[in-house]
């Protein structure tokens, strides 16, 4: 027989917040990873994310939290969820190593009556078509009677402070209806309010709607702000008028491209699955996803086009970018459209620069740079300040008050004259 412990495969972003909120139920709750280091400062007490502080894990394993690379501690736990990556491998397509990786390790380790959930991103039919024959065929058991196995989509967002994992609703679809109701009463021990659906395909399809919906409705005001700022027509003031409207619309603004762990990836998985299976293009994914793309190409001519006004080259020219992570007041670079917008740059032959309070140093291909240790410094040497992201610490009037030209992607800056 199974044991009562927790074993949550995955301790990034995902899989420990996902711990801190599954060990307030009092039960044994094992961190598994295959990274040694990351386990070894886990059990030190030590967070590697920002959502959670170093105290906050030290908590945890007061509770009953132990980070492992010993998958043994599977076969003492009644819930097995995987929370590892899910990229884009070459061409576009999903990446799923890491997921087949999880699953043959616990089928290998899994007890009778286990309950195995997938909250990995992926394409519609993964925990069905993929997860199941691979844990049916290694471990020797029945998914159903021996085992049994559900898709519940992560919706972490970090750097959030209004919603996280307790107060998030949680979505579970289960490859059997008896699936269902466990992994709707696991979840229910810590998690406020739990909603089921058909089944693992319908649970896996809206985590990808979810993630559609911004990235379209992004690359529409991206498009916008193109031609509005040929037409001289003020983008962000449009949006602002448009968002007073109670009902029917919902703002989205435009900036340097998009970035992170689900926005620039997780539309692919469905325009992927719709053209393997079905033999036509998800239209509206593939568009938005060349618009979103082309943005910091254009936000590049936008940067020569200002030191042009100035008589500048860009060639030559010293330009401090401002915010190099995906989102505002985080640390985390996954995708960032600074890095993209940084290599152009340094191709045209800008001297680059950056300033950053989460970042201390910054890799753009073979090379790095440090971080300006004197924003106020930075600022005076400069040709041109590009804001792309607008951390909460930045003071925008100062930055427009220091005298060089301000390109800002992000809409703060106080004059519109300044912004994308």
């Amino acid at each position: 027989m199974t044991g009562d412990a927790i074993t949550i495969v995955g301790q990034g972003y995902v899989g420990l917040p996902l711990a801190q909120a599954a060990v307030n139920t009092g039960r044994k709750v094992w961190g598994f990873d295959v990274s040694q280091g990351l386990v070894a400062q886990l059990n030190s007490g030590t967070s590697h994310i920002d959502d959670l502080s170093n105290e906050d894990v030290r908590r945890m394993r007061e509770q009953g939290f132990e980070a492992t690379c010993d998958a043994s501690c599977m076969r003492e736990s009644s819930v097995i969820v995987v929370c590892v990556p899910t990229p884009l491998g070459e061409g576009g397509s999903p990446d799923l190593s890491m997921v087949q990786s999880a699953m043959s390790t616990i089928a290998n380790n899994l007890s009778q009556d286990a309950l195995v959930i997938l909250e990995s991103t992926t394409y519609p039919g993964t925990t069905d078509m993929l997860c199941q024959p691979l844990l049916e065929t290694e471990s020797g058991m029945t998914c159903g009677s021996d085992f049994y196995l559900a898709f519940s989509p992560e919706r972490v967002d970090p750097g959030r402070t209004d919603y996280g994992i307790t107060n998030t609703p949680k979505l579970v679809g289960g490859v059997t209806p008896e699936a269902t109701d466990r992994a709707a009463g696991f979840y229910a021990s810590f998690i406020d309010t739990v909603v089921p659906v058909k089944s693992s395909r319908e649970a896996e399809t809206a985590k990808l709607l979810e993630n559609t919906f911004r990235h379209v409705n992004i690359a529409l005001v991206n498009e916008m702000a193109k031609f509005c700022n040929d037409l001289d027509i003020d983008i962000w003031e449009v949006i602002r008028g448009a968002a007073t409207k109670p009902f029917g619309f919902m703002k989205f603004t435009p900036g340097p491209g998009v970035g992170g762990h689900c926005i620039p990836i997780d539309p692919n998985y469905l325009s992927y699955e719709v053209r393997r299976r079905l033999g036509y293009p998800f239209r509206f994914v593939e568009l938005a996803q060349e618009i979103n793309n082309s943005m910091p190409k254009y936000v590049v001519t936008r940067i020569v086009r200002l030191l042009n006004e100035q008589a500048k080259a860009v060639n030559g020219a010293n330009v401090l970018l401002l915010g190099v992570t995906y989102k505002a007041d985080i640390a985390d670079q996954r995708e960032s459209p600074a890095v993209p917008l940084a290599n152009d740059l340094v191709a045209l032959g800008a001297k680059l620069k950056f300033h950053d309070p989460y970042v201390k140093r910054w890799r753009l291909g073979t090379c790095a740079l440090n971080v300006e240790p004197d924003l106020e410094a930075a600022l005076a040497s400069a040709d041109l300040v590009v804001i792309l992201q607008n951390h909460a610490s930045y003071d925008l009037d100062a930055v427009v008050g220091a005298g060089t030209p301000v390109l800002d992607t992000r809409g703060g800056a106080p004059d519109p004259a300044h912004r994308l």
